[in-house]
Formats: structure tokens, C-alpha cells, sequence
């Protein structure tokens, strides 16, 4: 199991941060950076674990389209692998072009970027091909949170328990 770090890498955090200044009313639903628990013992070896990956969300309304920065990111020097849309590609077998992904999420709601480790503190345009965002823009984006951890969506409890009409059991006053 990798060692999880409890930052994310510069270079990850410039995507979110660069994606959201370009298209500020991207969705963000399957962005992610450190890994959950659930995460960990599930992909145990994860680039997540290091803060050397970045999951950032497909929303092709608003201006993210995953299946073109895939295919723009394989020109950057700082991507050591790809996933998106049950496809691969890595660096190291780059003449073999997209390969066929196999793991247990096909990745098909979000591009998954892994950093080449000697360039985690690249902060450089990640999407140079872009007009780059207004000052404004990249100002909010700065300031905006980026998520830490994914989590796993919270869990409806079968009964309501807030208040005296939906808890039986609370007496009333």
C-alpha cells in the first residue's frame, strides 16, 4: 500500500483550481484529489494515496470535456497516466496509444490524471490550448476549497428523527 499523504501535490491542485477559473460553472461532483478510506482499501497502490492524482469532473455543458482533455493531456510532460471512459493511456506504453481499462470504475463520469512525481510542483497552464481565464475568474478559483477526499455520499436514515412529527419516540412538549 502506497503511504497517503495528507496534502495533494501542487501540480493536482492547479488542475482543479485552472479548470474551475476557465469554466466557473463547471459541476464538480466527481472532483477529487486524496483518496477515502473506502478508496484506500479498494485501490490500495492509488496515486491518490500521494497527492500525485487528480480526479476532475466530465461536464461537457459546461465547458469540461473530459474525452478532449484526454487526448490534449497526452502532450504533457507532467502526465505519467490517463483514465477516462473505460480507456488508458500511460506515458511509459504511449506507441501502444488508448488502451482498454479494466479496473472496478470505468472513470466515465471523470478524468483521472496521475502526475509524473518529478514534476508535482508544476503549477504551469494545464490547459495551455485554452484562452486563458479572465483575472477575476482565476482569483475566485484560488479562493475557492478544493476537496481533500472523496466521500462517499452520506447515508438517509429510514426514519426521520429530527422533530416530534416524524420521531414516535420524542415526547411532545
Amino acid at each position: 500500500m502506497k503511504h497517503v499523504v495528507k496534502a495533494a501535490s501542487p501540480a493536482a491542485i492547479a488542475v482543479l483550481r485552472q479548470a474551475t477559473a476557465l469554466w466557473p460553472k463547471r459541476k464538480k461532483l466527481s472532483d477529487g484529489l486524496l483518496p477515502s478510506l473506502a478508496h484506500q482499501k479498494a485501490s490500495p497502490n492509488s496515486d491518490h494515496n500521494t497527492g500525485l492524482a487528480v480526479d476532475l469532473t466530465h461536464d461537457p455543458k459546461n465547458g469540461v470535456d473530459c474525452a478532449q482533455i484526454f487526448e490534449k493531456l497526452k502532450e504533457d510532460e507532467r502526465v505519467s497516466y490517463l483514465i477516462f471512459n473505460k480507456k488508458i493511456w500511460s506515458r511509459k506504453h504511449a506507441k501502444s496509444g488508448n488502451r482498454v481499462y479494466t479496473g472496478s470504475n470505468g472513470h466515465t463520469k471523470h478524468l483521472h490524471i496521475s502526475i509524473n512525481p518529478d514534476m508535482a510542483n508544476d503549477t504551469s497552464p494545464w490547459f495551455w490550448w485554452m484562452n486563458q481565464p479572465k483575472i477575476v475568474n482565476q482569483l475566485a478559483a484560488k479562493l475557492a476549497p478544493v476537496p481533500t477526499k472523496k466521500l462517499p455520499l452520506p447515508e438517509v436514515p429510514a426514519v426521520c428523527t429530527c422533530c416530534k412529527i416524524h420521531n414516535t419516540k420524542r415526547k411532545a412538549k
